[in-house]
């Protein structure tokens, strides 16, 4: 059935400092396939404040919230939802009638990831970054019962204070550290970035490990994955916590949440691009 944008469209929207089309094309494709009469773009901006005024004075009904943006946008919401206030990071707005309500549904997909690939909780992690997604990543695997892990970040701020409030211990580098489970929550292997032909770790550190998980969503096949990969290790792609966490926040949008296969073909149809 054929859509028309009208004046009772729900927009969507999502701010980035490096938009994509995965969102764009998951959502859009599930609003199709649903006859829902919401439409979804992706945006950068270089005044975020100017933005989030937009989306609430517009009535835009959600927005979602990409690096480096995850946490300069919470002093702009009314409300954090215990998902964002648990760990202080926004992947997610709702606008009800002007109240913005603030989620992080990135923390529910990693958590929902670590369990469906049965990541043991015994072995040493080594997370590294210490921005709102390696937030969501460290708390996620506290939640999940890891005992021991690494907060690898350069700055040396944000990793304390990372490493301090979930219990892990700060490294600015991985020197002396042994892990079986290595997560990459930085910029390190994204497409069109300057560092997209680059590892967050070293060859040497991968084969070492047993699990490789890179929250990088585009490329899906980061160098740290195609590595991994052809090292027979178990990883986990950034792919996979976009398009999980994507559609929690398309069950917030819309109050529907879609059946699995639906689901599973909106992900493959939003990869492929």
């Amino acid at each position: 059935m054929t859509r028309y944008l009208n004046k009772d469209t729900q927009v969507c929207i999502s701010l980035a400092a490096r938009p994509s089309n995965f969102g764009t094309r998951f959502h859009n494709f599930l609003y199709d396939a649903m006859d829902l009469d919401y439409l979804y773009k992706a945006f950068t901006t270089t005044d975020l404040a100017a933005a989030i005024g937009g989306v609430r004075a517009l009535g835009f009904r959600g927005c979602a919230i990409s690096m480096p943006f995850k946490e300069a946008v919470i002093p702009m919401v009314d409300e954090l939802d215990a998902s964002a206030a648990a760990i202080n990071s926004v992947n997610t707005l709702v606008n009800t009638d002007g109240y913005l309500k603030a989620y992080n549904t990135d923390y529910i997909a990693i958590a929902k990831l670590l369990e469906s690939y049965q990541v043991p909780t015994d072995k040493v992690f080594a997370l590294r970054g210490s921005g709102g997604m390696a937030k969501a990543v460290a708390f996620a695997l506290k939640n999940a019962g890891f005992k021991q892990g690494f907060i690898i970040a350069t700055n040396e701020k944000t990793g304390k204070k990372l490493a301090e409030q979930s219990g892990y211990t700060y490294q600015p580098d991985m020197q002396g550290v042994e892990a079986d489970v290595l997560i990459n929550a930085t910029p390190v292997g994204m497409s069109v970035g300057k560092e997209a032909d680059s590892m967050a770790f070293t060859e040497t550190e991968v084969e070492h490990a047993g699990v490789v998980f890179d929250v990088v969503a585009l490329p899906a096949m980061t160098p740290l994955i195609s590595y991994a990969k052809a090292q027979g290790k178990i990883v986990i792609t950034g792919a996979e916590v976009f398009a999980i966490q994507a559609v929690e926040q398309f069950v917030l949008y819309t109050g529907i949440r879609p059946e699995q296969a639906l689901f599973e073909k909106a992900a493959a149809y939003a990869r492929a691009q």
